[in-house]
Parts: structure tokens; C-alpha cells; sequence
């Protein structure tokens, strides 16, 4: 599922900070288990040429911390305090992800304190709407065969002293943050000022977002979720075509600057015949154009399938774009804006047409995780307990070459992961459409 490498440039320091020596022992010494040292790593770049180059260099071939259960902790579980919270927009698993880190710190290392802030960043402010909830093994029992999060989410920045003064006053002392890249970037200022203060709290995040596009992880929980979905719509669309004379389905999935979900749909679905997404320019007139491939397609079989990912073809589309209450660009809606292009067009050239067109994109990232996403999840939020409770902040738990890894926020703020049009995956998708 990796497509774009990061920078080599981007990881010279891949050092996960810690708050301090860890003085307790695991409660999994007292049965047998493989322990992961902190010197364990795992290389970014799988290809072996990859790292000979850097080695020509001179350089050290970068390479991730591998996560796992420590044998001594920084935390005793008893006298802790942990917090979550849940940011951005929903996504299949949250609350798997939820409960496995409530379930990790009760059953494994024994932390029986455990609040849930409401509603994103907003429930660590003074100005919250509801008070924390308390989490327990009975509370999220049944949780993850529910979409959404118990525990509420928004989107936008709030003032990082306020949300420390909070945790101060819950006397937290590992914080949970569940959220893309602009949570993050939220989680990274309230580490750095954490660690100005002097004070002994660690912040690790879990990758959340439905369009696969974390920097420095192959892979995100829901982006599972979210293709098996997209595939069905896509039959769908592709049923509704064939019924109809010159029949044309138009498929809208998400994917804001990343098409991943919309490639690997495509890829699990061989009816597509045009996809379109962020990283690969198109237009819609003259030669090459979408139209006249259209045209082209519809004399030769008499229906098509179009798949776009949601921030595909912005540039096409008129107007200045509006900002969220976090910072992120709103972009125009792209799948309307194709739906009546099309149909203009072809009522201009006297072609009859029929065109369905599906967006299925808030019912997708509102429900339950499917099978392969639960269990991500419960792997994804283990790894987190295991680190928190180390004493290992400032970071998130990613994935990469197939292992669990911890990678400083600061390398994956303001930078996303996209479809590489040189890749394998788009030049599939290629190859078998049109």
C-alpha cells in the first residue's frame, strides 16, 4: 500500500523522545512474552539499492523505532491517570480503537483511572460542553460493533496552555490522541509545551483518517473499511449503467489529497473505466479530454463507470475556497460539478445519456469497522498503551514494512502520503481502464 517514500532528507532524526528513566517493571515479565528493545529497528526503505545508495553517502540508512511492550516502564499503572480524545472526522474503528486502549491500560498494566474528553480538543479546554467521561472495561464493552465515537469529536485548534491546565487538573498523565494530520500537528504544540513545562505527561498519537494519507505509516485504520464500501457503491453505479442505453454511473469517494481509496477501489472493482484523482491532472475538453474518451467509450459499449476521489480536479471547478475551523481548505464538490458537465454535455451534442450519480462518502466513514479494520485497531491501540506507558512521547504509532513502529510527530506534520502516478498501483489502474 506505500506509494510515496518519505524525503530521506525529512528523517534524519527519528528518535522517539522519552520522559524519563524507567524504573518499574512490566507486568508481562511474570509470563512469557518477547519484549522489544529500544535500539530494535525497522528500516524505511525495504529495497536493498535503497540503502546501498545511502550508505554511498554516507549515511546511516533511516529507520523507524519498532514498537512493542518494554520490559521496564516509566508509569507505575496504578498511580497513572490516561486520557483520550478523539479528533477530526469520523472514521470506521475509532471505537475499537478506544476500547482496546481502555481494555490494554485496566487488564495489562493495571491504570483503573481512564477519562474520555468529549467532543476533540474542545473537551481538554475550559470552555468544554460536558465533563470527561469515565471509561472502564463495562463502559466500552460492546463499543466497537458501533460507527462513530462514544466520545464525541470537532475539528479546530484550542489554546494549549488551557487543554495542559486541564490535564493538570485531572492529573493526566498520558494523553491519547486519536486524529489525521491536523490533530497532530495539535498533539506535537501540546508535547513541545508540555516539555517546557517540565512536566511528566507523554502524548501518543493513533493514525486516524479514512483516506490512507498519513505521513510515515503504509496504512491507516478505516482505509480498509472505506475500500470494501467503495467497491460496493461502485457495483452499484456499474449495475445502474448497464440497464440504461449510453448508461453512465459516477462514483464520488473520499480522498482529499490522496486518491488511495479510490485506486484501490478501482482495483477491486475491474467495471471502472475512468478514475480520477488529486495527483493526476485531467481535463474535460479538446483531445484526451474526459468527454471525448467518454464519447469514445459509450459508441464502443454503450455504458461507463466513472470513479472520482473528492479532491480531484479542484482546478476545473470556479471560485476561492473556504477554510475549516482547522485551517484545511474545503474543497468544492467535485462529483456535482461532473454530474452536470457531463450531462451539459451531452445535451449539447445531442447524445442521449443517462447518468446516476452515488456519493456514499458520510455514510461510509459513520459505520463499524469490517474484520480486517477491527483487528488493525486492536494491534494499532496495544502498540500505543505499550508506549505511553514507557514514557515515550511526543510520537504516534505507525506501520511500515509490515511492523508496528513509533515515529516522532515532527516528521509527519503538515505532509501527507499520495499515489505516485509512476507507481504501481496507478499504472494498474491504468492498464485496465478506459
Amino acid at each position: 500500500m506505500q506509494e510515496s517514500f518519505p524525503c530521506i532528507e525529512e528523517l534524519k532524526d527519528l528518535d522517539i523522545r522519552a520522559l524519563g528513566e524507567n524504573r518499574f517493571d512490566s507486568p508481562f515479565i511474570k509470563r512469557s512474552r518477547r519484549f522489544t528493545e529500544d535500539d530494535s529497528r525497522v528500516l524505511v526503505y525495504s529495497n536493498i539499492r535503497d540503502a546501498h545508495e545511502c550508505e554511498q553517502c554516507g549515511r546511516t540508512p533511516p529507520a523507524f523505532e519498532e514498537a512493542g511492550p518494554r520490559e521496564k516502564l516509566f508509569f507505575d499503572g496504578k498511580k497513572s491517570v490516561a486520557g483520550i480524545v478523539t479528533c477530526g472526522g469520523l472514521c470506521p474503528g475509532l471505537n475499537d480503537v478506544i476500547r482496546t486502549i481502555v481494555m490494554e491500560l485496566y487488564w495489562e498494566y493495571g491504570v483503573t483511572r481512564i477519562l474520555g474528553f468529549r467532543h476533540g480538543y474542545e473537551g481538554l479546554s475550559s470552555n468544554r460542553r460536558k465533563e470527561p467521561m469515565t471509561l472502564s472495561p463495562d463502559a466500552v464493552q460492546d463499543i466497537q460493533h458501533q460507527g462513530g465515537t462514544i466520545l464525541g469529536t470537532s475539528r479546530g485548534p484550542q489554546d494549549v496552555d488551557d487543554m495542559i491546565d486541564t490535564l493538570r487538573k485531572f492529573k493526566v498523565n498520558m494523553l491519547f490522541v486519536i486524529g489525521g494530520d491536523g490533530t497532530f500537528t495539535g498533539a506535537h504544540e501540546l508535547a513541545v509545551r508540555i516539555r517546557e513545562l517540565g512536566l511528566k505527561i507523554a502524548v501518543v498519537g493513533l493514525p486516524k483518517t479514512i483516506d490512507n494519507d498519513i505521513y510515515c505509516s503504509e496504512r491507516t485504520f478505516g482505509f480498509g473499511t472505506a475500500v470494501e464500501e467503495g467497491r460496493k457503491a461502485i457495483q452499484s453505479a456499474h449495475h445502474e449503467a448497464k440497464a440504461a442505453w449510453n448508461g453512465i454511473g459516477l462514483v464520488k469517494l473520499m480522498g482529499r489529497d490522496s486518491g488511495f481509496i479510490a485506486v484501490h477501489s478501482t482495483l477491486a472493482n475491474s467495471d471502472v473505466n475512468f478514475c480520477l484523482i488529486p495527483e493526476v491532472p485531467f481535463t474535460l475538453e479538446g483531445e484526451g479530454g474526459l468527454f471525448a474518451r467518454l464519447e469514445d467509450r459509450l459508441k464502443r459499449r454503450q455504458h461507463a463507470v466513472i470513479v472520482v476521489a473528492e479532491g480531484a480536479g479542484q482546478d476545473l471547478i470556479a471560485g476561492e475556497r473556504e477554510k475549516d475551523p482547522s485551517g484545511n481548505a474545503i474543497y468544492k464538490d467535485v462529483g456535482l460539478f461532473l454530474k452536470y458537465k457531463i450531462k451539459a454535455h451531452f445535451r449539447d451534442q445531442g447524445i442521449a445519456m443517462t447518468l446516476k450519480y452515488i456519493d456514499p462518502s458520510y455514510m461510509i466513514r459513520s459505520i463499524a469497522a469490517n474484520a480486517e479494520d477491527s483487528g488493525f485497531c486492536i494491534l494499532l491501540g496495544q502498540n500505543a498503551v505499550h508506549a505511553a506507558m514507557a514514557g515515550k512521547t511526543d510520537m504516534f504509532v505507525g506501520y511500515w514494512n509490515h511492523h508496528f513502529t513509533n515515529v516522532p510527530l515532527e516528521v509527519a506534520v503538515g505532509k501527507w502520503k499520495a499515489v505516485d502516478p509512476l507507481g504501481e498501483y496507478w499504472q494498474s489502474v491504468v492498464s485496465m481502464t478506459d
